[in-house]
């Protein structure tokens, strides 16, 4: 193991205060949200169980990164939402997608900073 791997490898989490694991160096059971997610599932209640940690060089986020870590055997099935809840998400999508000029459906979200479609702003700019 090398000597990044070995900072980051503390299983009983005695130096970061949970346990922790290097990249890729992580349990089966242990999940990112996005992976419980993929999987169909929610942490249903539970805290973080453990994290990962990696050193990255990326621009704007140099230094140590986390990835926090659920158990699998703890988590719940995503919930479903209700037809009532499908309509209201359905009606607030339309109205952000409906110009207030024209009165029309844009077929895609306004832009905030013009509060118009685009058909619309071009006429105004014209």
């Amino acid at each position: 193991m090398s000597r990044i791997r070995a900072r980051f490898w503390d299983p009983a989490g005695k130096r970061y205060g949970i346990p922790t694991y290097p990249w890729r160096m992580s349990p089966p059971h242990l999940m990112t949200l996005r992976q419980l997610t993929a999987a169909g599932l929610r942490p249903g209640g539970q805290g973080v169980q453990a994290q990962v940690l990696w050193r990255s060089r990326r621009y704007g986020a140099p230094g140590v990164r986390a990835a926090y870590l659920y158990d699998v055997r703890f988590a719940l099935p995503k919930r479903t939402a209700t037809p009532r809840q499908r309509d209201a998400l359905a009606k607030a999508n339309a109205a952000r997608r409906t110009c207030p000029d024209c009165g029309r459906d844009a077929g895609y979200v306004l832009p905030r900073h013009l509060g118009i479609c685009l058909d619309c702003a071009g006429d105004c700019a014209a």
